[in-house]
């Protein structure tokens, strides 16, 4: 069974996401993560990421064990992920690793912003994970500050929907809700909720 769980920055498809691979015994692969890679591995080299070549280069060469999580965390990689995102050539070169997780025998779980249209359109269930911009800018703007970052509510807010905007409105592989993906908005959910919902629709698009 293969699970796609699609959305935007701080929707909660992350945290649902892991939790659906733990109740179904799926492996789970956070799309996110390897673009946030990429952005710190584009930074690291001296590099801008408004260059293609510099940022294709580095998901070519991108190792999966070597992700440092302190690193991709930050409000300054999320924001960058989106820009590395955009280059068809970084997508090209990470393409056929979430494809091949994807198909793995038995199954997964991955969450992103292209799984249900680009990555496996071919999934069992497919999610699109929302909520409010201002919500979502809330939960991100908490998680940042409890990492120890000095940020302001606003500055998140309008990185969030600068980040909306850029992934919604790329060339390649936008951010868009697949036809048949069942929308689950979190903004007045807790996440106990939000998962239990989740698993729920999993399993009536099981039964069904």
């Amino acid at each position: 069974m293969i699970i796609a769980v699609d959305g935007p920055l701080a929707s909660g498809k992350g945290t649902i996401a892991r939790a659906l691979a733990a109740h179904f015994t799926l492996p789970h692969l956070d799309t996110g993560t390897l673009y946030r890679a990429v952005a710190v591995a584009v930074a690291e080299a001296g590099a801008q990421p408004e260059d293609a070549a510099a940022a294709e280069a580095a998901a070519r060469s991108l190792d999966i064990a070597a992700i440092d999580e302190t690193k991709i965390r930050t409000a300054g990689a999320g924001l960058t992920a989106s820009i590395v995102s955009a280059h068809p050539g970084v997508r090209a070169a990470l393409l056929t690793l979430q494809r091949e997780f994807a198909d793995q025998p038995g199954g997964a779980v991955l969450d992103g912003r292209d799984i249900g249209t680009v990555i496996a359109p071919h999934a069992d269930v497919k999610l699109f994970v929302t909520a409010d911009a201002q919500v979502r800018a809330g939960r991100r703007h908490a998680e940042l500050v409890n990492r120890g970052e000095q940020i302001g509510f606003d500055q998140v807010l309008d990185q969030l929907r600068q980040r909306d905007a850029r992934d919604a409105s790329r060339a390649d592989a936008p951010m868009m809700q697949a036809e048949d993906a069942v929308t689950l908005d979190t903004s007045e959910l807790t996440q106990g909720e939000a998962i239990r919902e989740a698993i729920a629709i999993v399993e009536a698009r099981r039964a069904g």
